[in-house]
């Protein structure tokens, strides 16, 4: 049993830690002891991290002042079906357009979650590197949402273009998904994994926090036919 779960189960969050990479500008992350066994008789930790800290997902409040938070959307929005389209092969900065996405387009529908392989996880410990990824453009965005999708992942810093002068930072993507009360994933990672499973279905449920904007997730993908096979 063991082995099979950990063929069928894959991890494809971001640790969280001191130190680690954030947006520029959101609170930095501080992991650190707050109660200790040799002082206190248990081991607590304290936490100092924004609610976009590592991978996260977005709630329409992220960006739309009247937009609900997470604890007011409905849990499926948090698990379903991946279809994962593979856009290894753009460079630093790219657009994703709905051209790149013709590879997936037919399955795309109520109820599963894109997720966009772009690779950039791999440089997530260079700030700089990773703030240079593809992005998703607006029609693109515009047009998963018409095709019912109500969840998409990214294995990048923003869902949207990152630029260097942040005062012209644009979140049209954004506008596209979270207007329609989809939610969106920042910072998945080893999305490699995650093409190795034959029916993969993934969770990203967020931490319970009421009227949050968004909060980290572990990320886990899970082969249907485990699933099936624990019952």
């Amino acid at each position: 049993m063991t082995a099979a779960a950990g063929a069928a189960i894959v991890d494809l969050s971001l640790p969280i830690r001191t130190g680690m990479t954030v947006f520029p500008g959101d609170p930095e992350v501080v992991v650190e002891p707050a109660l200790t066994i040799a002082r206190d008789g248990v081991d607590v930790l304290r936490l100092h991290l924004g609610s976009q800290s590592g991978t996260h997902v977005d709630a329409p409040s992220h960006v739309l002042p009247d937009g609900p938070g997470l604890d007011e959307l409905p849990l499926d929005r948090f698990l379903g079906p991946a279809v994962l389209a593979d856009l290894r092969h753009l460079g630093p900065e790219a657009e994703i357009g709905w051209d790149d996405l013709e590879p997936v387009r037919g399955r795309l529908r109520p109820g599963v979650i894109l997720v966009l392989h772009t690779g950039w996880s791999a440089y997530v410990e260079d700030p700089e590197r990773y703030r240079a990824h593809p992005w998703l453009g607006a029609e693109a965005a515009r047009r998963i949402a018409q095709a019912g999708v109500r969840t998409v992942g990214i294995d990048a810093l923003n869902v949207d273009a990152t630029p260097s002068d942040l005062s012209t930072i644009r979140f049209d993507a954004h506008r596209e998904l979270l207007g329609v009360g989809a939610v969106i994933v920042e910072n998945l990672t080893g999305l490699e994994r995650l093409a190795h499973l034959a029916d993969p279905i993934l969770s990203v449920l967020p931490l319970r926090i009421p009227g949050a904007d968004g909060a980290p997730v572990r990320a886990v993908a899970i082969d249907r036919g485990f699933l099936a096979g624990t019952q």
